[in-house]
């Protein structure tokens, strides 16, 4: 039940017309301002006596979780603390945010989240969206009705199976749509009442969890096949049903399930998959940024992915329209473009090929001739070696596997070769930043998914720029929900990741870093979803563009900043004006 509503009062200012006070507001994230509420709001909403006598601003209040947060010995606590924070105060949580956005980004997000989710049930304190399981599918409206919000516009959901490079978490997944959420509004402005984080709990085949006496979830086998299909089903239908127009975003589902459902419902519920789509495009703007400063072009490459899951292949979709956009036909794209699994080179003649592998697999007999130990097994050295691969792309989630004689084959195919080691958390991460650039004698242009320090070579710093999917998610929302498509197209994607290269530091050139900073976020936010408006108004999408409609000045206006204004109690609950 939702207990406020934005007003204007006879000056034109904006206030929130409450209709809880006391314990209850205080207890309330949405509307709890704590010791900055002042005087007259402490009278008229029964707060008088129930917080400390000084009206603390806001600046104070940021000084102080600051200093607590500091006082955290490790990023699990300070995880902890943070989540607490949003817990009882979500304005005074993304103030402090956006503070200090490079340092915490990390905590919120990966890499701490992914021990988070591991730790899901040993360091629950309070429950934050939906958990929907077969059992209670079809009540969502029901449950939906108890939650804080009835205006929701963005919904990040996860079955919790693919969960960052980690697998299946079961229900400790949640922190992921609750981190996700979190990073739109920081990034984005998406209003916190328009968030709502889903879990779908549909078992665990970990079977740490299953003996787990703390396990939060179901102790059940995962559901499959025909009985999960059945399920998303029922789940998209309630959804459209209750949140029409709604953004959904499909995050960490594992592999075949993430294209399946990508595929099923994108053109029946505004939809897209961070980790296929918005991975690709965060991955495409470093490239062409490396492109940029390296004097070479995009068809003249030979791109090689190490993973061919959800990211990888979505990173290689993500390719293939650029490269179709830069004058080649669909055939000769393919041909510049090779995926390895665990099993070697993936290729069409591979017995039992799942089905999403299939669109990057290479033609049978594409390996003919090469100097392989096993024809049926080629692995990642031998395919730099043999296809002379200049770009490497890590999405394997396999620490380690870019090995020094992986680095020095790609240095011997490129003067500058672009190895990004993208996998997720650092400690999945394909290599360190540090050791390729050690054995590509300096000359790598290296970028990663997750953070890490800056290294020194040759006496010059090395920025490492992270290709977070920061830069591109929550901009494609916000462009989405502004310019009112029904449907988020690869094309927006692909505008999206232009517009992020055009956002590169002015500096790339001389510390190789190919991304903004985190603290730019909101600045690139604007321009993706800028990009993304533009998008659907060249594909006759945008239904909320008007004919002399400034695109950015509509952007600008969904914005939300966590910053306090007015309360009144509201005049239907008895309450003043």
């Amino acid at each position: 039940m939702q207990h406020f509503k934005k007003r204007v009062d006879r000056e034109g200012r904006e206030y929130l017309s409450v209709s809880i006070s006391g314990a209850d507001l205080l207890h309330n994230p949405l509307l709890n301002k704590g010791t900055a509420f002042p005087a007259n709001e402490r009278s008229q909403l029964g707060l008088v006596g129930l917080l400390p006598p000084h009206v603390s601003t806001t600046e104070e209040q940021i000084n102080r979780v600051y200093e607590n947060y500091s006082s955290r010995q490790d990023n699990m606590e300070k995880y902890v603390y943070l989540r607490s924070l949003q817990d009882r105060n979500e304005t005074l949580f993304y103030a402090v945010l956006r503070r200090y956005a490079e340092e915490m980004t990390p905590i919120i997000y990966t890499p701490t989240v992914g021990e988070a989710v591991r730790r899901g049930s040993h360091i629950y304190r309070l429950s934050r969206g939906l958990y929907v399981s077969p059992e209670n599918v079809e009540m969502i409206g029901t449950m939906a009705a108890n939650l804080d919000s009835e205006q929701i516009k963005v919904i990040v959901v996860t079955d919790n199976q693919g969960i960052l490079g980690i697998g299946d978490m079961g229900v400790g997944g949640m922190g992921i749509p609750i981190g996700k959420l979190s990073l739109y509004t920081m990034g984005a402005g998406i209003a916190p009442w328009w968030c709502l984080p889903i879990c779908l709990d549909v078992g665990t085949d970990n079977e740490a969890l299953l003996d787990d006496p703390l396990y939060l979830g179901a102790k059940s086998r995962r559901l499959e096949g025909r009985n999960y299909d059945l399920f998303i089903d029922k789940f998209v239908n309630q959804i459209t049903r209750l949140y029409p127009g709604a953004l959904l975003q499909w995050e960490d589902f594992s592999k075949q399930n993430a294209y399946t459902n990508l595929d099923r419902y994108r053109d029946k519920i505004l939809s897209f998959n961070d980790d296929i789509q918005g991975t690709g495009a965060v991955v495409l703007a470093g490239i062409i940024v490396a492109m940029r400063i390296t004097e070479e072009r995009l068809v003249d490459q030979k791109f090689l992915i190490y993973g061919a899951g959800a990211g990888g292949v979505g990173v290689a979709r993500q390719i293939k329209n650029a490269l179709m956009e830069e004058g080649l036909d669909e055939a000769q794209a393919l041909c510049r473009i090779l995926t390895v699994d665990r099993r070697g080179v993936v290729t069409k003649d591979r017995p039992n090929i799942e089905c999403y592998k299939l669109e990057f697999a290479a033609e049978s007999g594409a390996c003919a001739g090469w100097d392989v130990k096993d024809n049926a097994r080629i692995t990642l050295l031998e395919t730099v070696e043999n296809w002379g691969a200049t770009v490497l792309l890590g999405t394997s989630g396999q620490p380690g596997s870019f090995t020094r004689q992986v680095v020095e084959a790609m240095a011997r195919n490129n003067p500058s070769p672009l190895i990004f080691p993208l996998s997720n958390p650092t400690s999945k991460a394909e290599a360190k930043p540090a050791d390729i650039l050690e054995w590509s004698d300096g000359r790598a242009i290296v970028a990663t998914g997750s953070p890490f320090d800056d290294v020194e070579v040759d006496g010059k710093k090395i920025r490492i720029g992270q290709g977070n999917n920061v830069f591109i998610f929550p901009g494609v929302g916000l462009g989405a929900l502004a310019s009112g498509t029904g449907k988020i197209t690869d094309e927006m994607f692909t505008a999206a990741a232009r517009r992020l290269a055009d956002m590169a530091p002015h500096d790339c050139a001389t510390n190789m870093a190919l991304y903004p900073k985190v603290s730019q976020l909101g600045k690139v936010t604007e321009q993706v979803a800028l990009a993304v408006y533009n998008t659907a108004i060249r594909q006759g999408l945008a239904t909320a563009h008007n004919e002399g409609d400034d695109p950015l000045t509509r952007i600008q206006s969904l914005i939300w900043k966590p910053e306090y204004i007015p309360y009144a109690q509201s005049v239907e609950d008895g309450g003043p004006k």
